[in-house]
């Protein structure tokens, strides 16, 4: 079921729930009068007859005359008993047939202390004491209410078909108005389905950004944007991938191919052994930062985390450097020791943390001029702090923005150092899903990296569960 019929039906539910309120308590309360104005009649009736026998001792026949002229609209089926309470009998009565029904309700009538009103059967009646010579007298008066019946049987009627055709026009209006409603939404659904990567920098139109709508429509324009980004980074992530692999690939290929037009020395073989050796250990390392870069991309719950002594992991980063780079210098100075063990466990993943150190490591040492880094290690108000200092040339300022974006490369460097421009952002993003904090500072006197992750003893939180 689509919007415009579910609101047009919650719309005739709740005006027909009203009008079935509204109509109900017309009835009731028309009931009420007509019964209130029926009694009222009933008992001027009786006050006629009691002054008519009492005070001017009418004849009976007379008396139900002018009981009758008294009254400008005939009572239906109308009776006046008079009962004598010294008597304990009826001594008058209008009509015979019904003086069993006043018997039936004298115990009744008499129970009371002035008047009452009761109903028996299709009957209304009404019963006073009157007081004559020291006798106490009741006058019975009982009719049918043909006319009231008749009244609110019409109005049963008048109510239902006015119900039935509110109905019917509000849900033609109803109808009307949620198709007005939805109208914007419909002219989004066109505007977002002629949205295509090829012109993914539309955006969605409306022409009041203030209410509701348009306040959707902002927050749709903002996605669309963060996909355009996406979009972009992509395409500037394939090319790249795409010409790093390229170079090598192209350089194995050629070499092999111009050796392969004639037979060469020994030393010509080992050279180019040498070659590809070097070109295979560059298509390697840009594999491995590849697959790094896109274990990063996943939920931080999603990575496989323990207890992970920093201080010994930076020392198995330093080792594993070392090992790749023999002329790389890394020196370590530890700052604040902490005496509780707990102040040096992250709860981690040991290899992606290791990628990190090793990452800001050999970064450091490639941009150094005499491939040193200088590493503090100290701890803070439940925080691990890292310092990666290097002496090379500084980052231009206006490149420190980009540098943690994939395949970025600043061109004061791009030449002279080789890369691939991954590495950075591998350390960002591992930082990230660690809950971690990453910042640079770089100047004339060299560029320092520092990185902080919360140990153990930092309370959890519900965003970090």
């Amino acid at each position: 079921m689509n919007i415009r019929l579910r609101l047009t039906f919650q719309f005739i539910a709740l005006v027909t729930a009203i009008m079935i309120l509204f109509s109900v308590g017309v009835y009731f309360f028309s009931k009420l009068y007509l019964e209130k104005r029926f009694y009222k009649r009933l008992q001027n009736s009786a006050v006629t007859t009691a002054t008519l026998l009492f005070e001017i001792q009418a004849a009976d026949t007379t008396v139900l005359k002018l009981v009758n002229i008294s009254d400008k609209e005939i009572l239906h089926d109308e009776s006046v008993s008079v009962y004598s309470q010294a008597e304990h009998k009826i001594v008058f009565s209008t009509n015979q047939g019904n003086v069993i029904v006043h018997e039936q309700v004298l115990p009744k009538v008499t129970a009371t202390q002035a008047s009452s009103y009761l109903e028996a059967g299709a009957y209304q009646i009404f019963g006073m004491s009157v007081q004559f010579k020291g006798v106490n007298y009741w006058i019975i008066v009982s009719a049918v209410d043909e006319a009231g019946k008749e009244a609110l049987s019409d109005l049963r009627k008048i109510l239902m078909v006015m119900t039935l055709v509110a109905i019917l026009l509000v849900g033609l209006s109803g109808w009307i108005f949620a198709d007005k409603a939805l109208a914007p939404m419909s002219a989004i659904t066109r505007q977002v389905n002629s949205i295509f990567p090829k012109n993914i920098g539309q955006r969605v139109e409306h022409p009041d950004r203030e209410d509701e709508i348009g306040l959707l429509v902002d927050t749709f324009n903002r996605l669309l944007d963060r996909v355009e980004q996406t979009l972009l980074t992509q395409k500037i992530f394939i090319a790249n991938v795409s010409h790093e692999l390229k170079n090598p690939l192209t350089k194995i290929f050629s070499q092999l191919e111009i050796t392969l037009l004639q037979p060469r020395s020994v030393e010509v073989y080992q050279k180019l052994l040498s070659s590809l050796k070097d070109d295979t250990r560059t298509l390697t390392q840009l594999t491995n930062t590849l697959l790094d870069l896109a274990n990063t991309v996943v939920d931080s719950k999603a990575i496989a985390k323990a207890s992970v002594r920093m201080d010994e992991l930076l020392w198995d980063a330093k080792s594993q450097v070392q090992k790749w780079h023999e002329n790389y210098q890394v020196n370590i100075s530890f700052h604040d020791f902490p005496e509780e063990e707990d102040a040096l466990v992250v709860n981690g993943n040991e290899a992606a943390l290791k990628v990190v150190l090793m990452n800001l490591m050999d970064n450091a040492c490639k941009f150094s001029a005499n491939n040193t880094v200088n590493v503090d290690f100290s701890t803070s108000s439940n925080w691990i702090n890292l310092s990666f200092f290097n002496d090379g040339p500084p980052i231009p300022v206006k490149d420190l923005p980009n540098i943690f974006e994939p395949f970025y490369r600043s061109n004061a460097t791009a030449q002279s150092v080789k890369g691939h421009g991954v590495g950075l952002t591998i350390v960002h993003r591992i930082t990230q899903l660690h809950n971690g904090q990453i910042t640079v500072d770089s100047s004339s006197e060299g560029t320092t990296f520092r990185v902080s992750f919360p140990n153990i003893l930092m309370p959890v939180t519900l965003s970090d569960l």
